[in-house]
């Protein structure tokens, strides 16, 4: 049996008519547009599902228009929010102790406050927040008690971002979740007005997780938002100096981009080996923490104070919900297996130092698992 190379599956996927056949001889057409290229306003322009598609990995799981009638700690609201220390949501499982790497294609929204039409993260969640605004992006970095959120406790999760590839395409992502939406009042001046994400990755896992939404305005959002080192976690994608059990907002630099350092004076670019090689266990950098400053310190108490009378869901989420604005099942199918499995592997997980820090989340990728399974022949 041989492995076909990234590469030569790229080329050979190029040469593919517009439908392929699954396992099953299901036809699934390639999405017409991908994910990071889909543009809603805000919440007017809102569609009921912004990935209408039935594609191998099924049709996407909850729904986009979110209002007062989806919310509750049942919500399949997938349309999330990173604005400000008090004010940002994480993607996260429909069902309790479910595992990041099961679930990647069909996460809902979790905030920090009503309004959203969204479920809320429960009180006692948050251990330790750190929101920094940066010159091209914002990020929200902390630690959590995961299992309040439905992730299994012990997984180390893995990597969310708009440019998840379909099995049947992996030149037109459809993102994970399917359809997710992220939006932001960060770089408006106005708390009600929002502006779409484009760019953007979310790692839950190992009890902490990290959250950047990159400015569309500026030229490098999909670099300082880089999605294809899903394997090294929040300390190589989103460098950070956030304490458990402290909460703060502070103005930062721009970090450097993704897999980009600086060695003996020469800008080198560290590329992510694939699954099927096995644990990373040395890089051959360490990444350069960007300087912050203004940190203004809060209570947890009176940042999330909406949180204290919600509790965890403790069961599963209902097949599906009504929402009024369409009067239909807001609960999709999901069919088949995700197409950009994200997983752990022994011995590379670790998301905190001694002094609390989050310094990694040891988020792996199945991705090269995943091609094995695709393409050995």
């Amino acid at each position: 049996m041989a492995l076909i190379t990234l590469p030569a599956l790229v080329a050979s996927l190029l040469l593919l008519p517009s439908t392929v056949v699954n396992a099953q001889g299901n036809l699934a057409t390639f999405p017409a547009t991908p994910l990071a290229s889909k543009h809603f306003a805000y919440p007017t322009g809102l569609p009921y599902q912004a990935d209408s598609e039935q594609l191998i990995r099924g049709t996407q799981t909850g729904y986009n228009i979110c209002n007062s009638t989806t919310e509750n700690q049942n919500s399949l609201c997938q349309t999330s929010f990173l604005n400000a220390l008090d004010d940002f949501c994480l993607w996260a499982p429909i069902n309790p102790n479910s595992t990041i790497p099961d679930t990647e294609g069909e996460e809902v929204a979790w905030c920090t406050k009503p309004g959203r039409g969204t479920r809320l993260i429960p009180a006692g969640a948050l251990k330790g927040v750190q929101f920094m605004r940066t010159p091209d992006y914002v990020q929200v970095v902390g630690f959590i008690d995961q299992r309040l959120i439905n992730i299994q406790t012990g997984d180390f999760g893995g990597e969310l971002d708009p440019h998840g590839a379909d099995l049947a395409s992996i030149l037109l992502p459809r993102g994970n979740p399917l359809g997710g939406l992220v939006y932001s009042t960060a770089w408006s001046g106005n708390n009600n007005s929002f502006t779409q994400v484009i760019e953007w990755h979310n790692f839950m896992g190992g009890d902490a997780f990290c959250f950047k939404a990159c400015d569309p305005s500026r030229p490098n959002a999909a670099s300082f938002c880089q999605h294809i080192y899903d394997r090294i976690g929040c300390a190589y994608n989103a460098p950070n100096n956030a304490q458990n059990g402290t909460f703060e907002a502070c103005a930062g630099e721009n970090q450097d981009f993704p897999g980009v350092y600086t060695l003996n004076g020469a800008v080198l670019t560290y590329t992510q080996p694939p699954e099927a090689l096995g644990v990373i266990t040395t890089l051959p950098y360490e990444p350069r923490v960007p300087a912050s400053s203004d940190c203004v310190p809060f209570e947890s108490t009176e940042l999330f104070a909406a949180l204290a009378t919600v509790t965890p869901s403790g069961s599963a989420a209902p097949a599906s919900q009504t929402l009024s604005a369409s009067g239909s099942s807001a609960a999709g199918t999901r069919g088949g297996s995700s197409g950009t499995g994200t997983g752990s592997a022994p011995n590379a997980n670790q998301t905190a130092d001694n002094g609390g820090n989050i310094v990694t989340s040891g988020l792996v990728s199945l991705i090269g698992v995943m091609f094995s399974a695709l393409f050995l022949s």
